[in-house]
Parts: C-alpha cells; sequence; structure tokens
C-alpha cells in the first residue's frame, strides 16, 4: 500500500536571518523609545492613578507580606488583578511614588511585548519583513499610546505581555515531535495564560485566538489549505485541536465567573444603559475602531457612551458592513485564510470589551485595541503582499509604502503621547476632541482645583453639569471648591445635591463632614463621617475630618484615635500630623491641670 506523502514543516529561521532579526529587534526598540521615552519625564494623571497609585494607601506597604496578601485578595478599583497590583507594589519597592520609575516600567513591558510578538509571528510563518512591519505597527500606533502612557492601564501591558509568551509556549507545544516532549511547554503555556488572565481578564478570548493560529498560519486543522503545515502527523481533525484547549477553556470560564464579583457596582445597570444601546454602540464601535486604525485622528482618553442618542442608521449600517466583510472573506478562506483569520482575530478579542456588559460610562477606549488590532494588522499586510505579487519593483515598492506608513504613525504617535504629559494637557485635549464631555469637564477642573485655580475649576464643574445634571461627582468637586473658596453654605448645598444621587460615596460623606464642621455643626459632620467610613473604612480624609470634628466637640481621645489611623493609612501627611501634634498638646495640658 502507497503512503500518503509527509506534508513539509515551515523551515525553521536560518543562522544567515540571525543578523536582520537582531536588527529588526534593535529599530522596533528604537522606534518604542522614539515615541514613548518622553513618558519617562511624565507625572500622574488624575484619571484612576489617584485611586490606583499616589492615594492608595494598600500600594505604600511594597513587596511586603501584608502588600502582597492586599494583592492577591483585594477587588479595589472593581478588578481582581493580583500580578498587575504585585507589580505596582515592586514599583514602589523600587521607585517610592516617583511617577517616572512606573512609566519606566510601562515601556519596558511595551518594548517586551513588541520584540515578542515579532519573534513568534516570524517563528509561525517564516516571513521576515511581513512580521517587522506588524510588530512596527504594533509598536507606534497612536491607538496604544493609551496603554503605555497611563500608569493605571498596566494591567493591558501584563495582559499582553502575558498573551505573547502564551503564544509562544503554544508555537514550541504544537512543535514538540512527541507528547512526552510536549508537556513542558504545554504547562508554560496554562502558567502564562494564568498570569495574563490575572494580569487584566480581557484575555478570555485566547483560545480561540489559538484555533484561528491552528488554520493560518500553523495549518493544523485537517481542513487547511496553507503553503506550509506542520507535520503530517500535527495535522488534526477540529475536536482534537479543540480537545487540547479544554483546560484554557476552563481558566477562562473562572476568570468570567471572578469578574462579576470583583467589578461590583462598576457594572453599569440596564435600567441606565438599555441592551439595545448596548448592542447599538457594540455594532458601531466595531466600524469606528477600523477606522481610527486607518485614521488614528481626534483620539481621546474618554468617549462618552450615547447611550439611547445614537441614529438608528449608525449599527444598522455597522451592522451590514461586518456582515458583509465577514462573508466575503469566508468565500476567500482557501485563496486567503489569513483575511479570515486577522478579522476574526479583531472580532472576536474585542468581544469582551465591547460593552456587552458595560462597565463605566464610555462608549469605547483606545487601550481595547493593543491586542485586537494585531489581526487587523495581520490581514492588511498578508493582503497586501497577495495584491502585490505580480508588481515589478515589488520589494521596493512594499518596503517604501511600509516605511512611510511607519514614520507617518510614528510622529503621530509623539503627538499623541505628548498630551499624557500632565492631567491639563490631557483633558484640554480631550475637549478639543469633543467639547460635550461631562467627565473631561470634571477631570479637568479637578487639575485646576489642584494648582489653586478655583475659579477656573467651578467654571469646569458647571459645564460639567450643564451636560450632566445627575453627575454626583461633578457636584461634590464643585462642593470642594466652593469650600476652598471658604463659601460654606453653597458647598454644603452641592453636597447635599451629590448625596442625593450617590449617598454611599464615602468622599463626599467626608467632605460633607468638613463643610459641616466649618459651620458649627458637629454632631452633623460626624455622623457624615461616620457614614464614610462604614463605606470605605480606610479612607484616610474621613478619618481625619472626622478626628477635626471630633476635637471641635472636644472628644479628644477619639480624635486621636482617628488621626492616628489616617496616618498610619498615609504617613506623609503632613496637615494630619499638625492636627495630631495640636491635640496631643491640648490633652497633655488638661492632664497637666
Amino acid at each position: 500500500m502507497s503512503r500518503r506523502p509527509e506534508k513539509a514543516a515551515p523551515p525553521e529561521p536560518r543562522d544567515p536571518q540571525r543578523r536582520a532579526v537582531l536588527a529588526v529587534c534593535g529599530l522596533l526598540l528604537l522606534a518604542v523609545w522614539l515615541v514613548f521615552g518622553q513618558t519617562i519625564g511624565y507625572g500622574f494623571v488624575n484619571y484612576d492613578d489617584e485611586m490606583n497609585l499616589y492615594n492608595n494607601p494598600a500600594i505604600l506597604h511594597g513587596l511586603s507580606a501584608d502588600g502582597i496578601r492586599w494583592a492577591w485578595t483585594t477587588t479595589h478599583g472593581s478588578q481582581w488583578a493580583p500580578i498587575t497590583w504585585t507589580s505596582y507594589l515592586l514599583d514602589y519597592q523600587i521607585y517610592g511614588l516617583k511617577p517616572q520609575g512606573y512609566h519606566l516600567t510601562n515601556v519596558l513591558l511595551h518594548s517586551a511585548t513588541t520584540i515578542l510578538l515579532f519573534l513568534v509571528l516570524w517563528r509561525m510563518t517564516g516571513e521576515l519583513w511581513p512580521c517587522a512591519f506588524v510588530a512596527a505597527v504594533f509598536a507606534v500606533h497612536p491607538l496604544h499610546v493609551e496603554s503605555v502612557a497611563w500608569l493605571s492601564e498596566r494591567k493591558g501591558l501584563l495582559s499582553g505581555l502575558f498573551f505573547m509568551l502564551t503564544l509562544g509556549a503554544y508555537l514550541d507545544y504544537v512543535r514538540r515531535p512527541s507528547l512526552l516532549a510536549r508537556c513542558p511547554a504545554y504547562l508554560a503555556m496554562l502558567v502564562f495564560f494564568a498570569l495574563g488572565l490575572m494580569s487584566k481578564p480581557i484575555l478570555v478570548t485566547l483560545p480561540f485566538v489559538l484555533l484561528l493560529l491552528d488554520y493560518w498560519p500553523l495549518g493544523r486543522l485537517s481542513t487547511s489549505r496553507v503553503d506550509k503545515p506542520l507535520a503530517a502527523s500535527h495535522v488534526l481533525p477540529v475536536w482534537r485541536l479543540i480537545a487540547e484547549k479544554i483546560p484554557l477553556l476552563l481558566l477562562s470560564i473562572v476568570s468570567c465567573a471572578i469578574a462579576p464579583w470583583a467589578q461590583g457596582k462598576a457594572v453599569i445597570a440596564l435600567e441606565k444603559v438599555s441592551l439595545s444601546a448596548r448592542i447599538g454602540n457594540a455594532l458601531a464601535s466595531y466600524v469606528d475602531y477600523v477606522g481610527e486604525t486607518f485614521w488614528p485622528a481626534n483620539l481621546a482618553v474618554f468617549y462618552p457612551h450615547p447611550c439611547d442618542t445614537l441614529p438608528t442608521w449608525k449599527p444598522a449600517v455597522a451592522l451590514l458592513a461586518l456582515l458583509g466583510v465577514t462573508a466575503a472573506l469566508l468565500v476567500r478562506r482557501r485563496q486567503n485564510p489569513y483575511l479570515l483569520v486577522g478579522w476574526l482575530w479583531y472580532v472576536g478579542m474585542l468581544v469582551p470589551a465591547i460593552g456587552l456588559v458595560q462597565i463605566g460610562a464610555h462608549a469605547m477606549a483606545d487601550r481595547y485595541m493593543y491586542l485586537p488590532q494585531i489581526g487587523l494588522c495581520l490581514a492588511l499586510t498578508w493582503g497586501a503582499m497577495y495584491v502585490a505579487r505580480s508588481w515589478p519593483h515589488r520589494a521596493l515598492a512594499c518596503g517604501t509604502l511600509a516605511s512611510v506608513t511607519i514614520v507617518g504613525l510614528t510622529v503621530c504617535a509623539f503627538q499623541q503621547t505628548a498630551h499624557w504629559r500632565d492631567s491639563e494637557a490631557l483633558w484640554t485635549h480631550t475637549l478639543a476632541c469633543n467639547s460635550q464631555n461631562n467627565l473631561a469637564h470634571t477631570n479637568l477642573g479637578g487639575e485646576l482645583a489642584r494648582l489653586n485655580r478655583f475659579d477656573k475649576a467651578i467654571e469646569q464643574y458647571e459645564a460639567a453639569l450643564t451636560i450632566n445634571s445627575n453627575d454626583a461627582k461633578s457636584y461634590s468637586l464643585l462642593g470642594d471648591a466652593l469650600l476652598h473658596l471658604d463659601r460654606a453654605d453653597e458647598a454644603i448645598e452641592q453636597y447635599e445635591k451629590a448625596i442625593r444621587i450617590d449617598p454611599d460615596c464615602a468622599e463626599t460623606q467626608s467632605h460633607f463632614g468638613a463643610a459641616l464642621t466649618r459651620k458649627g455643626r458637629l454632631e452633623e459632620a460626624v455622623e457624615h463621617c461616620e457614614k464614610a467610613l462604614r463605606s470605605e473604612p480606610d479612607n484616610v480624609d474621613a478619618h481625619c475630618n472626622l478626628g477635626n470634628a471630633l476635637a471641635r466637640q472636644w472628644r479628644l481621645d477619639d480624635a486621636i484615635a482617628h488621626y492616628r489611623k489616617a496616618l498610619d493609612l498615609q504617613p506623609g501627611r503632613a496637615e494630619i500630623r499638625k492636627n495630631l501634634d495640636i491635640v496631643l498638646t491640648i490633652r497633655a495640658k488638661q492632664k497637666a491641670k
């Protein structure tokens, strides 16, 4: 009986290519640092960095037993991300609260992920320069600025790094000659995937991506029609390919089960954003993300959700476009499998972040394209190679076009990164992109207040409330600004409005207590500060404000206890230390009498 000839495996990279590979890695690093090196001189921004980093008492534990225990048990910020929190603790251990070190870590993580992307794709496809182009786009595309320049998006960078490591381990697994030889690679793949999920659960669709790679470029699917499949012994029916990914699927299921517990109140109820509004926004966002990939202009840190104001025609047209593209690529799947694989990579990886489960008030976010965009770039790059296969001087034409594209993206990304230099620049740019952005007005007001420009801050808060009159945070911050201007009665009025909307906000309750203390309404002040501590027991301001109110009531021992608790949580607060010293002095004088 005649034997079926084995299909040739893709050639392993040859030694003469090593210099080219090293040169590509060097150029990729240069591109990353040209764009993002400037961030090392930047500071924190007032968009989650305060909550996660510089006003987060838990970070001050560093890499201690208490810090590690907190990182693995907390759902702070509506996320269970122990690897991300551990990375922040490590940064604090090295740099303290100097933001330059945290930015350096972000740039290093993005650099490593870029290099790994290039190497993994090269080993999978054997195509050096197309893989270099895909990695270069990943390195400098303006849509990725938010992921690198924003310190609170460390989770996306870590998940991206572990995503690449998982792909690399998977490639080792499928190329090993025997089951016994594959076991270490498979275990490494599981570990990297678990670490990625514990950085950011957006990786839950990774098993689906591996099935796509089985089809192309690995050619492991028995119905694959690719030029360079793996050895015939590695070509398997679909059910075998799915079965080997069951442990990965189980990890994804566990991550999905943990997410609702961690997200808690961050999940927006259907009463606020209807299911039809979510579906409509999701369809429109799929098309908008593609548009931003080709034309990355007017990129902002926050895009307000349109809720029910989105025109009906927009999601309808988007649905037709998505179905049309998918159908066309299905028809071409045998001739051009990379088109379908890249497209489904993009569509599938965006599912967890597309807004069907609404977290926060945004419609979309640039950071969500960090990994999904790779699929689009793969499809476009290999598609362009197919179109250009018969061109005269093909190498020169493709090289020139690729170089112009990378240079253009680098310039745009450099300019986009500059908007992250401080909070005022960030929110001013966001309002230039969309003036009807209440969060941008609110956060710009917060930065102006920090700079003691309270009159300008009040203008921003009032502009935010003109757009959204039901925003508790804007009322609360407006009260803070008025209180700083000694307009306590007006501040109390704003705090009352904020509490009617969100009675569980510890910050508002605490600041309301401070305003009431200033007006001598001490019993009420104590009541509101205690409410703040019931909602958030480790709120430093609430302990301090409660201590102030208790001291005014001459309950000195109770005041001292709360001042000391506040200093335990945040030792660097000079005003708390000053208040404590004053009360200790008064108590000592009383005892001396």
